[in-house]
């Protein structure tokens, strides 16, 4: 029988009295301050002073009470409600002929001393403030004017220094290097710190030292956090997880006492694991801060740098930290001894992908026609998160309908609402829809008749997100190099909606907006990029870089002469033009089948790839690009294919 009872739970913290006190420290004070008045409440016999020197007059008073700030008198004859006296206050202003009146009609006059204010009164609200002010200041600072920890403890240590956990050594996260797919690569390079958190003993017989403090870089949602996790799992060894975010107060120095007492902890539990997500918060370059070297985020980092040198040899306590953004950490932190091992988790590849949804789709009822190989392949660029958001959207998607399996086509429905947003209700004249139809066929069209180009797998005129139809290709095999003719095809596709809509309504639109942005960014990136222009040749000209893992575009100062941007420039424009030739040339010789797949777009608003083949073959033979001139189309407008 087990005698050992628990702790109970501490009491935990209500913002919403936040909000309370300071109403009802406001409310004390003014109660306070009125609480004088209340000992003299007015009675039903006030009169005013005009009326008790009257009374005074006619003889009708025979002794009085002068107070400070009240004249009461008694009556000789009481009156009809039954009062003996009456009570006026007196003015401010003293009256120097009252005393000569009373005097002269025979009244006893009979004077009162003032009353003293009463200690408590005068003390108790100034008490008040001062025990809120430090009832506050403790609350801010995290419980580090007293012993423990308070609000605000790093994850994991709260239970271990309050009792809470009788068997340290015990496994404190259940996830292990099963629950982590899709990143091999990353499970082998941390897999050998297993063995050393498992019997750091046998390692250090032999003088080996493992290495203190590994960082944890890659895109959002890689599962940096999940297998920091899956290592402590796997070792059995206490996990305190915290964020860089939840050392950073308002007073300075409390985000270094908290890391002192994190690692102070985590040495007595040894061995240990200390992870530390979103390490960028607190490790950016230092002197870049508010109040130079004294901010608080720089107090914080300075002690995390002071105990990752602590360390010794012996101490079997591992730290690891996840960034996507190691670009801003200072190079402090990077030296050999701290985090001198970085291990990258990049974006799952198709097999990958594969085993990731095999991971999430554990507890989900699929139905047979799921097929999780065609999912991994339409999901390029897609994180472990991703993943999992996609196959937790479909089981929504499958609950609404009251279904008991989830289908392909909630998963379809799914991927489709990650991708581009939910579907709009829009009111679409018949015309503007028409319009959408050829811009869509276009891109679909060329996409297909390109032999460079992606395999097709749906086009829709359904708006979705901010976007009123959309052309999606599937690429077979994972690309990691982007040869030229690629490149050119996907300008082509791009461009193909403006140059259907010109062909075959005789006009543009605005539609094109978001294609002709992407078409300029990939055709200056192969010009002033990746050298694929013949003049110009393989010169760096690029005047922006691209974060390796959040994907934005960081300005960078240029670097060469105005006559070789203005090269640059006209390389792009001719490169944009040579792609819409190319699309207009496509379209202009498939120009049959190209009607057929808008009328059937029109109608039916969604096609397949089976649906498309069949608007698209038999087609006619190609005429060589070299051979076309955009003169030779005509000079009169086409007709509509309304």
């Amino acid at each position: 029988m087990d005698n050992h009872k628990t702790p109970p739970d501490e009491p935990k913290f209500n913002p919403r009295m936040m909000q309370v006190w300071p109403l009802v420290i406001a409310a004390l004070i003014i109660g306070f301050l009125i609480f004088p008045n209340l000992e003299n409440p007015p009675t039903n016999n006030t009169v005013s002073y005009s009326e008790i020197r009257q009374l005074i007059r006619s003889g009708a008073i025979d002794e009085a009470t002068l107070e400070a700030t009240a004249l009461s008198g008694r009556l000789i004859e009481p009156t009809s409600e039954g009062a003996e006296t009456v009570r006026a206050i007196l003015p401010q202003i003293p009256d120097p002929t009252l005393l000569p009146l009373l005097e002269e009609h025979g009244v006893i006059v009979t004077a009162q001393e003032p009353r003293a204010p009463s200690m408590l009164v005068s003390v108790l609200p100034w008490l008040v403030l001062l025990a809120f002010y430090f009832w506050f200041t403790r609350r801010m600072m995290g419980g580090t004017l007293g012993s423990g920890f308070g609000a605000g403890t790093p994850r994991g240590l709260s239970d271990l220094m309050s009792g809470r956990s009788s068997k340290p050594a015990q496994r404190i996260t259940n996830t292990t290097f099963a629950d982590v797919a899709g990143q091999d690569q990353a499970k082998r390079e941390v897999s050998e710190l297993v063995e050393f958190l498992r019997d750091p003993d046998r390692f250090q017989k032999v003088g080996a030292t493992v290495p203190h403090g590994v960082l944890l870089m890659g895109p959002p949602g890689t599962g940096k956090t999940l297998l920091a996790r899956a290592l402590a799992g796997e070792a059995e060894v206490p996990f305190f997880s915290t964020s860089g975010s939840e050392f950073i107060e308002v007073f300075v120095g409390v985000g270094a006492s908290r890391v002192r007492k994190m690692f102070e902890e985590a040495r007595k539990q040894a061995p240990a694991l200390i992870f530390i997500d979103e390490l960028d918060s607190i490790g950016r370059t230092r002197g870049t801060g508010i109040g130079g070297g004294h901010d608080e985020r720089e107090q914080t980092l300075n002690q995390i740098l002071a105990e990752m040198d602590g360390f010794s040899d012996r101490e079997a306590v591992v730290v690891l930290a996840a960034t996507n953004r190691p670009d801003v950490l200072d190079p402090a932190l990077l030296r050999p001894g701290r985090f001198d091992r970085h291990v990258t988790l990049s974006l799952p590849d198709k097999t990958a992908r594969r085993a990731i949804l095999d991971v999430h789709a554990r507890n989900l009822s699929l139905g047979e026609d799921v097929d999780l190989d065609q999912v991994a392949a339409g999901t390029p660029g897609f994180s472990g998160a991703d993943l999992k958001n996609l196959l937790n959207e479909a089981a929504i998607t499958a609950a609404r309908r009251s279904a008991s399996l989830i289908m392909m086509a909630d998963l379809d429905e799914a991927r489709d609402k990650v991708m581009m947003g939910t579907v709009r209700t829009l009111a679409i004249q018949p015309e503007e829809k028409h319009r959408l139809a050829v811009h869509e066929s276009g891109h679909t069209a060329v996409a297909y008749y390109t032999p460079d180009a992606d395999p097709l797998y749906k086009v829709s005129i359904i708006p979705r997100g901010q976007s009123l139809g959309n052309t999606q290709m599937l690429p077979t095999n994972e690309r990691h190099t982007l040869p030229e003719a690629h490149l050119r095809g996907q300008l082509s596709t791009l461009l193909a909606g403006r140059a259907a809509e010109n062909l075959l309504l005789g006009s543009v639109s605005s539609g094109a907006d978001d294609d002709i942005r992407r078409a300029t960014e990939l055709a200056r990136a192969m010009i002033s990029r990746w050298g694929m222009d013949p003049e110009i040749g393989p010169v760096d000209l690029r005047q922006s870089i691209e974060h390796p893992f959040l994907g934005q575009q960081m300005a960078q100062p240029r670097s060469f002469a105005e006559e070789t941007a203005a090269q640059v420039d006209q390389a792009v424009i001719e490169l944009l033009h040579a792609a819409e030739n190319e699309a207009i040339h496509l379209i202009e010789t498939h120009r049959d089948a190209v009607v057929r797949l808008v009328a059937k777009l029109e109608a039916e608003e969604t096609l397949n790839l089976e649906a498309i083949k069949s608007c698209l073959e038999p087609a006619r033979t190609v005429t060589p690009f070299a051979k076309y001139h955009p003169k030779d189309a005509g000079q009169s407008a086409p007709e509509s294919s309304r």
